[in-house]
């Protein structure tokens, strides 16, 4: 049986132009497809003030988060509000978003009171609430339209490890309960709406699979129901050649392979988690990036079918670039701004660029583009005591770095072109 994933982001929930378009296009592909599977995002921006909230809790800023909390609810009645529902329907789901936000405060509660569970951890279990309450709006616009649409929770399916703030996936247990809870409901005609974002260890304590994980939810539900495609609904018309903002004649690449489209989600593109990429392309499971609002235009597909030879796109990447006029230890240095970015986003970073001599170090660390716009400057203050006591002598130096990098097939062909864009991009950041 054929079996397509669909994912919607955080502005086709959010807005009732959006939620229009993905119910048009749900019902048009539960005639197109023997199972359909939903995963959504939650409201767009929701995460980041759930995020908020948690750190003001952790703060004991009582007034704080429960400010935000009641912003957030404010949002998501309003949206019920607008949508076409019957009055029952819209009845029970606000008594449904009420109790989670309720459940919520509690733990915001008790997040002020404990100091014995570990912040990352704390956040795993507020953060994903978001999720649960698009998926349980989107569920009942599906019921209100004769699908048999219902709200599951990722922490029902996806096992992962107890890397708060980044939790990597257990497959084979993920498997087992995807065929075990998730399965006999799709034969029945059920069309379920999936939690993205989120997944629980085995022990059911919720975690989290790294900002914008609701993409590698997509993913590891495509392998371990083994769907035959995965689209992700967004709100461009697909994988693009470069910022528009910053190239013009940026325009849609029609196709791309695994293998590049994982180099530019992971140099900047924002539009696909960068850890989605890699259990498609080894079950060879197809990969379409539409336009939510667009619903017409192909997008870009993604596949391990070979692709033209050339330049395909430029990608420009936040970057922290840290030097020291001595031999100083990258590997401590590492896991500093590791931490630290992870303790203030969530988010995770690698090194991208060492060098070390008996002289000097210099070292690059891409910031996530999940990460948000503050981040650098957040790592920075962050990061700013940290450094100088590594080395009192002659501390760490830090500046803002930009990552450029041309994504292609036997790009060395070119040189000459390449060198050109290169050259014009690097000229937009001077």
């Amino acid at each position: 049986m054929s079996t397509l994933i669909l994912k919607f982001g955080g502005l086709s929930v959010g807005m009732t132009t959006g939620m229009t378009q993905l119910l048009s296009i749900v019902l048009h592909q539960h005639e197109r497809w023997d199972r359909l599977l939903l995963v959504v995002s939650a409201l767009d921006g929701v995460t980041d003030q759930l995020l908020e909230a948690a750190h003001l809790a952790l703060l004991n800023n009582q007034r704080g988060y429960r400010r935000l909390v009641a912003t957030i609810r404010t949002r998501h009645l309003a949206l019920i509000e607008h949508l076409p529902l019957g009055a029952p329907e819209r009845a029970a789901l606000q008594a449904d978003i009420d109790r989670l936000l309720f459940d919520m405060l509690a733990t915001y509660e008790s997040m002020s009171a404990s100091e014995q569970i570990s912040a990352p951890e704390w956040i795993d279990r507020v953060i994903g609430t978001g999720e649960r309450m698009a998926a349980r709006i989107v569920a009942a616009l599906l019921r209100q339209n004769k699908l048999r649409g219902v709200a599951i929770d990722a922490t029902d399916l996806i096992i992962t490890d107890a890397a708060f703030g980044g939790a990597q996936p257990d497959f084979p247990r993920t498997r087992e309960q995807i065929s075990t809870n998730l399965l006999p409901l799709v034969e029945r005609g059920i069309v379920p709406v999936i939690t993205g974002f989120i997944g629980a260890t085995p022990d059911a304590k919720p975690t989290t699979l790294g900002r914008g994980g609701s993409d590698y939810t997509a993913s590891i539900l495509a392998v371990c129901s083994d769907a035959a495609e995965v689209w992700v609904l967004t709100d461009v018309d697909g994988m693009m050649s470069a910022d528009p903002r910053e190239i013009d004649g940026a325009r849609v690449i029609p196709s791309l392979s695994y293998s590049e489209v994982a180099e530019l989600a992971y140099f900047g593109a924002k539009i696909l988690h960068p850890r989605m990429i890699a259990p498609l392309r080894e079950r060879r499971i197809p990969l379409r990036v539409r336009n939510v609002f667009k619903p017409q235009q192909p997008g870009t597909f993604i596949s391990d079918a070979p692709t033209q030879a050339g330049f395909k796109a430029v990608t420009s990447i936040q970057g922290l670039g840290l030097r020291a006029q001595h031999s100083g230890s990258i590997a401590t240095l590492a896991a500093l701004v590791d931490q630290h970015l992870a303790a203030l986003t969530g988010s995770h970073t690698d090194v991208m660029i060492a060098a070390q001599s008996s002289e000097q170090s210099f070292v690059t660390f891409v910031i996530p583009t999940s990460a948000g716009p503050d981040a650098l400057h957040s790592l920075q203050d962050a990061l700013a005591i940290d450094l100088a006591a590594l080395d009192q002598r002659v501390p760490w130096l830090m500046q803002p770095v930009s990552v450029i990098t041309v994504i292609g097939a036997r790009i060395g062909d070119q040189h000459a072109r390449t060198a050109r864009l290169l050259a014009a991009l690097v000229d937009q950041h001077l």
